[in-house]
């Protein structure tokens, strides 16, 4: 076998373990979700419920991946000017992709689509999606700070809340320092950054990609969309709060919610079934909220949550002119192999 039939190999293995873990989790999760629930009790909890908070929460929802693509689009303005409308219909095609397949997908099957689009390479695109992902986890780390403030937390979650908050420092820290780097020391003396040898070419690439969003004057309204990403899902879960409704205030529901995106962040099967039900009634139940409603309003809330996007994400596939089994090979085949010309080219 060759070398690269053997690392390829290698990270086909490694899929497959972490779809086991992710299957593994979810079962784990539902066992631990379900147990002691009382079905009869949350029935009649649900014949409660007021729809139209409901479908305004769904339409939140809808709004804030809206607001993801715009800032994607910002973040490679850098790199080609690609509409709005096929960086949304990305967007919604990948979210259809975590419904379908474990291991959440669709970030390798959306950046798939723009660079098969436009004239970016894969390797770049998928640099945005890793800066989306740093701005999301600098935004979640603010957030749960100001709230923190305001709102009565257990002790041990506090300590993973000041955990967090030092890792995404030191991460912003070397984001900052590199970027410092490439602007000072690499472009002094009419240098590009190209010509240096000393550094591996994948490497560079990826560090004149991340200077070249972090620096671009595009990355400021990009902040702002994310800014307003949370914002929405925000409204979305206090709209689906309202509607069951439970004793939860507005700053409690972004409790809840950051809970809710850091779990499902992990290894996790399609649809974050398991992981989804499991870290909103752990958020539910730190404000005092009987176990049986909090595990109710959690496959209430994830459905409701997740039925938009079964229907738009499949439109927005097949606009993309592609099929389920076509984005299945898709999806393996570019996480299988990323050559080092797509980063650094």
């Amino acid at each position: 076998m060759s070398l690269s039939g053997l690392f390829q190999s290698i990270r086909r293995n490694k899929s497959k373990i972490l779809a086991i873990v992710g299957y593994t989790v979810a079962i784990l999760s539902l066992i631990w979700v379900l147990h002691d629930f009382h079905i009869v009790k949350s029935l009649r909890q649900m014949a409660n419920v007021d729809w139209s908070w409901v479908l305004l929460g769904m339409t939140f929802d809808v709004i804030s991946y809206a607001f993801q693509a715009l800032r994607w689009k910002f973040l490679l303005t850098p790199f080609a000017r690609v509409k709005l409308t096929r960086t949304t219909r990305a967007v919604f095609a990948g979210l259809f992709a975590n419904l379908v397949f474990p291991l959440r997908p669709g970030e390798f099957l959306r950046s798939y689509l723009i660079s098969s689009q436009e004239n970016v390479t894969l390797g770049r695109v998928l640099g945005s999606v890793g800066v989306e992902r740093l701005i999301d986890l600098v935004i979640a780390t603010a957030s749960l700070g100001v709230v923190s403030l305001y709102v009565e937390l257990p002790l041990r979650f506090k300590r993973a809340a000041d955990i967090l908050g030092v890792v995404t420092l030191a991460i912003v820290a070397v984001i900052v320092v590199l970027i410092l780097y490439l602007e000072f020391k690499l472009g002094k003396e009419g240098e590009t950054p190209a010509e240096r040898k000393y550094m591996p070419g994948r490497i560079m690439g990826a560090l004149t990609g991340l200077h070249a969003m972090g620096t671009a004057p595009s990355f400021y309204p990009a902040v702002l969309a994310s800014i307003a990403m949370p914002g929405f899902q925000v409204l979305a879960l206090w709209a689906l709060i309202r509607s069951y409704p439970l004793p939860l205030s507005f700053t409690a529901s972004m409790v809840v919610l950051l809970i809710i995106n850091i779990g499902v962040s992990l290894p996790n099967a399609p649809a974050n079934v398991g992981s989804y039900q499991f870290f909103c009634v752990l958020g539910v139940t730190i404000f005092g909220v009987e176990k049986t409603t909090a595990t109710g309003f959690s496959f209430f809330a994830w459905f409701a949550l997740t039925l938009p996007f079964i229907f738009l994400g499949f439109a927005a596939l097949v606009r993309s002119g592609m099929t389920v089994r076509s984005m299945r090979e898709r999806v393996s085949g570019i996480r299988g192999r990323l050559p080092a010309s797509d980063v650094s080219s």
